[in-house]
């Protein structure tokens, strides 16, 4: 990304948000590619536009294999959340995560781990699941828990359609995505485990998404939530996308050199692109018990069809359904608990 696009990004991102705390968030490709400099640059332009009054915060993604104590130090000074991709433990990280010459990162990974713990940077996990890992929940649970001390962790389903031209085939699937079912079964071992031992200890973030919906809030993701379109991602041009799975095209907003952040936002297209989350649901779903919780899942996973013909049921149903009527009973534990203003970690006498 040039000085010109970090700028003006930086500037718009600012003024287009009227709340008191501001978030960053950086992704890639591995972001710190960018280098410590450009990090120190945004840092600078965040200062430099910021209002008073308003918290300004960065949150940043990485495989932590680049990681120096250069690098945690800024981190630490600048108060950034770092995202670790940690996919368990060595025998199940390795099979997916190997560097452009094939040899395994598990070792790098865990070396970059210790900088940001020794310099007391704030961090979480972000676990893949995939065909390879999704058959030890409990191995790679525990050793999140145990091993890296993890307190605040992310799961996420790979599901890896086929690519010819730029556009996502439908149905064909690569071998090595995990299924909906194996998701929920994965999901479903680990809650029964956390829910016994670590209410309030371990924080999960589909678990604490969970108890939100069955206390009747949003939830906070929007994989989740009734409508989406507020998780837009810029590219290093300037261009501006509907979402950071929908990088196509046809749902290019514009571009921030061209026409301001928020009104690219504003655009009726975002709006509809957005809607259309909950107005493009099929009948299966309006029918679901769990419709409260899941609302159709994310729109790039609605691809399969439904028992009846139609078309647009998320490819990880099955797995969604399961996990979230099992969970139910002491979902509804909790709820009661919090409703008598009582921890939900009361549960787990």
């Amino acid at each position: 990304m040039s000085q010109e696009v970090l700028e003006s990004f930086t500037r718009q991102y600012i003024h287009a948000q009227q709340v008191s705390q501001v978030t960053f968030t950086w992704q890639g490709g591995e972001p710190t590619l960018s280098g410590l400099d450009f990090f120190k640059q945004a840092i600078f332009l965040q200062q430099k536009y910021a209002r008073p009054g308003v918290q300004i915060e960065n949150a940043l993604q990485t495989n932590a294999t680049s990681l120096n104590d250069d690098w945690c130090a800024f981190f630490k000074q600048h108060n950034f959340l770092i995202g670790i991709s940690l996919d368990g433990p060595k025998h199940l990280h390795d099979v997916m995560r190997k560097d452009k010459g094939g040899e395994p990162t598990f070792e790098k990974v865990m070396a970059g781990l210790a900088l940001l713990k020794k310099h007391q940077v704030s961090f979480n996990v972000l676990t893949c699941i995939h065909a390879e890992n999704s058959n030890h929940p409990l191995d790679i649970y525990r050793f999140l828990r145990n091993e890296v001390e993890a307190q605040f962790i992310q799961f996420i389903p790979i599901i890896e359609r086929s690519n010819k031209k730029g556009e996502q085939h439908e149905t064909i699937i690569t071998s090595h995505s995990v299924t909906g079912k194996k998701y929920g079964e994965f999901l479903i071992e680990i809650f029964d485990e956390w829910v016994r031992f670590d209410v309030g200890k371990v924080f999960v973030q589909i678990f604490d998404v969970a108890l939100a919906k069955w206390v009747g809030q949003p939830g906070g993701l929007c994989i989740f939530n009734e409508t989406c379109g507020t998780a837009l991602v810029l590219e290093h041009n300037g261009d501006l996308f509907a979402c950071d799975h929908f990088v196509e095209l046809n749902h290019r907003l514009g571009n921030i050199n061209e026409v301001e952040i928020v009104d690219l936002l504003g655009l009726y297209k975002q709006h509809k692109f957005g809607q259309n989350k909950k107005d493009c649901l099929p009948k299966h779903c309006l029918n679901c018990e769990v419709l409260f919780a899941c609302n159709g899942g994310c729109p790039k996973d609605r691809f399969r069809h439904t028992p009846d013909g139609e078309f647009g049921l998320n490819y990880l149903c099955g797995g969604y359904r399961a996990f979230f009527n099992h969970i139910d009973p002491a979902m509804r534990m909790m709820r009661d608990l919090l409703y008598k203003h009582q921890p939900p970690a009361r549960i787990m006498d």
